[in-house]
Parts: C-alpha cells; sequence; structure tokens
C-alpha cells in the first residue's frame, strides 16, 4: 500500500515584518521635550502628576478611547411617557476618561492652588493625556476656562466655583446643588453669525431677579455639562454674557431643548450639539453689553488648549510613525534605517518639538501672569500651532501606509481631528487680526514679544535675521490686513526658533532653523538638508517599550 507523502503546510496567516503593539508605556516619561519643559518652565514639582496622566494614557486610555469613540453618544429628547428630558447617552469609556481627568485635576489645578507653575502642569498633563482621546478633553477645558470669566460676576462665581473645581466626576442629570462636582459649556456662535457674534439673534429679558433667554446656538458642544456661559443681546445695550444651568434654582429643568447632535468630522467620543432656549433662565456674569469681553476671558483660555491639544496630535502622530517605522522593513532594511524614511521622521519630530516647547512657554506666561505676551503668544501659536496639525498628521499617516488608513490604527481619527483647533476658538483668519489688533493698539505686546525674542539673539545668526526681517515686516503698515497671515507665520517661527535654539538639542536646533528660517527645505515634510542628523532627532523623539 502506497504511503501519501507528507501534506505541505498552507498556512497563509504568519503575521510578521509588523510592529508589537504600542501600549504599556507611559506617555509623559517617554516625551523628552515635554519632560525637559516641565521642569525647564518652573513646574517640575507636577512630573508626578503628569506621570500619572501617562501611565494610564498609555495603557487603559488607549483602549477607552478606541471604546469611547466606537460608541457615540445618543441623543435622548423624551422620556418612555413623552416628558421632555434633553439627555444625551455616554459610553462607560468616556465616563472613565472625564473621571480621571477630573480626578487628577486636568479641569482646575491653578485654580485650587497657589503653586507656582500649576498652568504649566496641567498643560503637560493634557499634552500627555489628550494624545490617545481629545474628545472628552473638550468639557474638560470649558470647565477650566470658565473660572476666569465667571470672576466678572462674583455671587455667580462663589456659587459655582466650588462645584467647578471639584475633583469628584458626578454625571448625573440633576440640579447641581445635590452634586458632587460640575461642569461649564460655553454657547456663542449661531448659524446666522459663526465668528461675527455681535449679529447674534438670542435675546435676553430681565423677568424679576432673573433673566430669560429666548434664541438658538449652533455649536454647543458637551451639552450635558450642568453651566453654560453664552452671549444673548440685551435691549440698548448689546451683547452681554450669561451663566445658564441646567436646572433652575427652583429644581426645575431649565428651558432650553437639545434639537440634534451634530454629525462632525473629528472625535466621535464627544458631543456636539444644536439647542435651543425657550425662555430659559439665566443670570448676567459682567456688565450688560460687555459680553464679548467677558466671554473672551473663557475664550483665551481655552485657545491656551488648542495649542496643548495640537502639541499632543503631534506627539501622538510621531510616536506612531516612529514606532512603526523601527520595526517594519521594506526593500531589505528596516525603514527606520533608510535615509529618505528618516528625513521624513525628523522632519514631523522637529515640528512636534517645536510646538511642545511653544505650549510649555505660553503656559509660563499665564503662570506670570504675563499679560502682555500671552496676550500676543496665545494668537500666534493658536494660529500656528494648530494650523501645522493636519499637514502632520496626513505625513505621519502616510509612514504607515495602508495601515495607516485602517481604523484599528488610530491614525484615521487623529487625522480626522487634527484641523478641530484652527477651525474652534477662533479660525485662522480671525486669529491673525487678533494679532494685528494686538500689535498696533497694544504697543507693549510687541514689546513683550520682542523682549522674549532677545533672549535667543545671537545663538542663531539665521534666527537673528529672520528676526531682524520681521521688525522690518511690522514696520510697514501698508496692506498689513492682507499680509496677516504672512506676518503671524513669520512671528510664530521666530518664538518656535528662539525656544529651539534656546533649549533643544544642537541637532534639532539646527534642523529647525535651515529649514523654517533659512529655507533650505521644500514644501513637504522631509525636506531637511542631509547634513542634519536625522537618526539623533528621531532617537530623541521615538517611545521604547
Amino acid at each position: 500500500m502506497a504511503v501519501a507523502p507528507p501534506r505541505a503546510s498552507h498556512a497563509t496567516h504568519t503575521v510578521t515584518n509588523q510592529p508589537p503593539p504600542l501600549e504599556g508605556l507611559n506617555l509623559f516619561e517617554c516625551n523628552r521635550p515635554l519632560v525637559e519643559a516641565l521642569e525647564r518652565e518652573g513646574a517640575g514639582w507636577g512630573a508626578a502628576n503628569a506621570s500619572a496622566v501617562g501611565e494610564l494614557a498609555g495603557s487603559e486610555g488607549i483602549r477607552l478611547g478606541f471604546e469611547a469613540n466606537d460608541n457615540p453618544p445618543r441623543l435622548k429628547t423624551h422620556d418612555r411617557f413623552g416628558n421632555r428630558v434633553d439627555q444625551v447617552e455616554f459610553h462607560p469609556s468616556w465616563h472613565r476618561l472625564m473621571e480621571s481627568s477630573v480626578a487628577h485635576e486636568a479641569h482646575a489645578l491653578p485654580w485650587r492652588t497657589e503653586r507656582p507653575g500649576a498652568h504649566a502642569v496641567r498643560v503637560a498633563m493634557s499634552l500627555t493625556g489628550g494624545q490617545v482621546e481629545a474628545g472628552h478633553g473638550c468639557p474638560i477645558t470649558m470647565t477650566f476656562a470658565a473660572i476666569p470669566a465667571l470672576r466678572a460676576e462674583p455671587d455667580v462665581l462663589d456659587v459655582w466655583q466650588p462645584r467647578l473645581t471639584s475633583t469628584t466626576y458626578d454625571p448625573r442629570d440633576v440640579p447641581a446643588d445635590e452634586k458632587a462636582g460640575a461642569l461649564c459649556g460655553m454657547g456663542m456662535t449661531e448659524k446666522q453669525g459663526g465668528s461675527d457674534v455681535r449679529t447674534n439673534a438670542t435675546v435676553a429679558t430681565q423677568v424679576g431677579d432673573g433673566w430669560e433667554l429666548v434664541g438658538h446656538k449652533w455649536f454647543t458642544s458637551a451639552p450635558m455639562c450642568d453651566l453654560f456661559l453664552v452671549l444673548a443681546q440685551v435691549e440698548g445695550a448689546g451683547i452681554s454674557c450669561f451663566a445658564m444651568p441646567r436646572w433652575r434654582p427652583d429644581g426645575e429643568r431649565n428651558a432650553f431643548q437639545l434639537q440634534r447632535l451634530k454629525d462632525k468630522l473629528g472625535n466621535r467620543s464627544n458631543a456636539s450639539s444644536e439647542i435651543e432656549f425657550r425662555g430659559a433662565w439665566a443670570q448676567p456674569v459682567g456688565e450688560p453689553g460687555r459680553g464679548v469681553p467677558t466671554i473672551i476671558e473663557m475664550v483665551n483660555h481655552t485657545r491656551l488648549d488648542c495649542v496643548a491639544g495640537s502639541a499632543a496630535g503631534m506627539r501622538w502622530a510621531v510616536s506612531l510613525a516612529t514606532h512603526h517605522a523601527a520595526y517594519r522593513s521594506a526593500f531589505g532594511k528596516l525603514l527606520i534605517e533608510q535615509p529618505l524614511m528618516t528625513n521624513v521622521l525628523a522632519d514631523l519630530c522637529v515640528e512636534s518639538e517645536a510646538a511642545t516647547l511653544s505650549a510649555m512657554r505660553l503656559a509660563r506666561a499665564y503662570d506670570e501672569r504675563d499679560d502682555a505676551f500671552k496676550r500676543i503668544a496665545t494668537a500666534v501659536l493658536k494660529y500656528w500651532v494648530c494650523k501645522r496639525t493636519a499637514p502632520h498628521a496626513a505625513e505621519a499617516l502616510e509612514v504607515l501606509g495602508g495601515n495607516g488608513y485602517v481604523e484599528e490604527s488610530g491614525m484615521p481619527r487623529l487625522y480626522r481631528e487634527a484641523p478641530l483647533n484652527s477651525v474652534w476658538e477662533g479660525s485662522g483668519n480671525v486669529m491673525c487680526l487678533d494679532v494685528l489688533r494686538a500689535l498696533i493698539k497694544e504697543p507693549e505686546t510687541g514689546a513683550a514679544l520682542f523682549a522674549e525674542l532677545d533672549e535667543s539673539a545671537g545663538a542663531d545668526p539665521r534666527l537673528d535675521a529672520h528676526v531682524s526681517k520681521l521688525r522690518a515686516e511690522l514696520a510697514d503698515l501698508a496692506a498689513i490686513e492682507a499680509r496677516a497671515r504672512r506676518i503671524v507665520e513669520a512671528i510664530a517661527l521666530a518664538l518656535q526658533g528662539s525656544l529651539v535654539v534656546r533649549h533643544s538639542p544642537r541637532e534639532v536646533a539646527e534642523a529647525f532653523c535651515a529649514s523654517r528660517l533659512a529655507g533650505d527645505a521644500g514644501h513637504a515634510f522631509g525636506t531637511l538638508p542631509p547634513r542634519v542628523d536625522f537618526r539623533a532627532i528621531v532617537e530623541r523623539h521615538r517611545p521604547s517599550l
């Protein structure tokens, strides 16, 4: 009897040439530029806080981020009996992320301690935790930013500050005085005006000791917050700011209704909504007619977080791209060993480091209450760092090739999220015009800017030449509005260059000055001059398991 030959193996799914999962690491401690910046900006005492956030973010936080975005919030306008409830239901992973951020004081640290450097510590935590899930950062940011605006109305502040700075996350939909902690949202834009809030049609009318609001808001994120700062027209005064709670003081639901949740670009974990006010009870914050200057205190603090959030996205993009390249082979070599790929990676790393240094320096300005510098730097960096995030994410995604196009990689979510901060809290043109307004009407802002740049005078001739050209550009007021983006870009590069040459390793400073200031680069990432030490830059930024 003939014996059959052994059958050949038909296995087709032996997995090779794929990187291990990037998880189980501390996202703060592996971020060397951030660790260094936290110490340098006078906030080294907060390293333990940031490390705790980094530990969670690099392990459980990755899973929670995917789950919260795979299970988006659902609008529930009525209960089963037909009663209006206007609730948004979130996945448990969302609540776990919120609970962690509130417990770590990411929503309130500067208001809970007088210790110098609290803003820098908070930005470091935001830059760390925001890498793996950006959506839940929206209510965290707005709650943080509400306190400066509420200071315009001490009686309202006294009631709400203890609630908004509590480290207990309480998601129940009950009156705030029954809760262990509260969150704050914001409603400014309307469908007919967008950024032009002076066209708002919502009307506020005084009724007894309170006011009633009638109107709508086109974009109100995190609609399950307990309090909202909103803008409305007051007859004879103009745009005014109001604090509108979810529940009235008498324990009844307030008269605002959720019309729908936005089907939006970006993360899916957070809820952005359209709302209507149908006689909603509210209290004034600040003087009648001074609504924009009042709420701008909130807006400026959210712009600080826009910079930090964009820097977080860049950092995670760099981590994913460099990790992939360190394990993936093509044409006989690891990607990270191939000169053209290391040029791309190094360029992405340089952009990320400049963004991180910028966010941390800006945080110090808030710590030091350096009003002139933070006035100009917030607008400049909000424009530039947020604007650079989208092409940065696209290039990092390309490093992963087809793997980067798959949702499981995390890259598509990062890419969808990348334009958000550039649109939110003042679009690019709004920010550029804000910079011009500051420079022309508030000369002290220009003086503060150049005082900062003078800190690096003589450190690199390319930076010196760029700053000299910037001075000449600002001295020429002809067609200045049409040139606003060029001017703000030049200021941003000067600020970043000044920080990099003072604080980054020589190879990073060389790459930045040669490419961003001296023009020795092309238009895409990966066009650094070949003399740059690509490998040293990449190894500085690559997370190690």
